[in-house]
This record gives structure tokens, C-alpha cells and sequence, in this order.
């Protein structure tokens, strides 16, 4: 697994190994941020959350294309310490926060974010948890973007969003939501 553009292109990030964290497909990835490139126009400067990090690959990839900051929220060990990892090799520890707790009872970043990353284990039944977290306010800034990635599953979507695109790559269905 690679960093797909900006200032770390090219540059690896390591994964636990075992079953317990599923990163992003390379492919899905790319196919995310080239949906939110074509909204979005930049990254530079943006506020950025990534939920349920895992690697952390979504909210590196945020800040290699110049997201200003992350807050990364992950509960398992193994992946807390392998993101803390990737984010010391890049030298990224200074633009990020890393919060070892479950997103369903997180509380919201330190400023509502521009953009928020959500990948959550796939049929857990956390995906609509968190959404309900996350349009209970404070999390999403006006004009804001979420990401959420599933197997496919049905979502009740908060008021405040509206959904703008919807893609599948593979087992992936990624669902672009922005603020109503």
C-alpha cells in the first residue's frame, strides 16, 4: 500500500498484519480522491478527520496533497501503533492528533472539519453509529464533505447532509455526502 499523490507519492505506509484492520484498496482510494479532487478543487489547508483510521492511509493521503491538519480516531492497538508509525516516518506528526477511542463515543475534533474520512468494519453496524455522532453537530463544517465507505449497507442520513455521489470499487461502495 502506497501513498497515491502529493509531497509522500510513492511512499509506503506499513499494515498490521491479521484480519483486524481492512485498509482502503489502492484502487478505492484513488477513486475517492479523484471524486473529491473534482469538488473540492484543492486539499490545501483543509481540516481533516479520519474515522476508524486503521493505517491512517485516507487521512495521510488528506495531508500529503496539503490538508492543513488530521485527527485520526482508532480504538484497536495494532493499528494505533502502526499509524503512529507511518505518521513518524513521513515526519507528520506535528499535523495530526491521534485519538485512541471508539468513534461512537469520540468526541468531536478540535474544529468541525472540511473533511471527514469514515471507514468503518464492514456490516458492524458502526457506520450508522458514527454517522448519528457525527450529525449530532460539531464535527462537519458548513460546506463541509464526508466519505463513507461500506459493503453497501443502508444508511439513514442525518438532515444536515445531503449524498452527492455514490461509487463501487470492488467489495467497496464509497458514498460522498456534503453538507445540506
Amino acid at each position: 500500500m502506497r501513498i497515491i499523490a502529493g509531497q509522500w507519492r510513492g511512499r509506503p505506509l506499513l499494515a498490521p498484519t491479521g484480519q483486524a484492520t481492512r485498509p482502503t484498496s489502492d484502487r478505492a482510494r484513488e477513486g475517492l480522491f479523484s471524486m473529491l479532487a473534482s469538488r473540492l478543487g484543492s486539499f490545501e489547508g483543509l481540516a481533516v478527520a479520519d474515522l476508524f483510521a486503521g493505517t491512517g492511509a485516507l487521512g495521510i493521503e488528506a495531508l500529503s496533497r496539503g490538508a492543513a491538519h488530521c485527527t485520526f480516531y482508532e480504538k484497536d492497538r495494532a493499528a494505533i501503533d502502526i499509524l503512529s508509525r507511518n505518521l513518524g516516518k513521513l515526519g507528520a506528526a506535528t499535523q495530526a492528533e491521534l485519538r485512541a477511542q471508539p468513534v461512537e463515543h469520540a468526541l468531536p475534533p478540535p474544529r468541525p472539519c472540511d473533511l471527514i474520512f469514515m471507514d468503518p468494519p464492514y456490516g458492524s453496524g458502526l457506520a450508522q453509529a458514527a454517522l448519528d455522532r457525527i450529525g449530532a453537530g460539531g464535527w462537519l463544517a458548513p460546506g463541509g464533505w464526508l466519505s463513507i465507505e461500506t459493503a453497501g449497507e443502508s444508511l439513514a442520513l442525518p438532515a444536515n447532509v445531503r449524498p452527492t455521489a455514490e461509487r463501487r470499487f470492488g467489495k467497496a461502495h464509497i458514498l460522498l455526502l456534503t453538507t445540506a
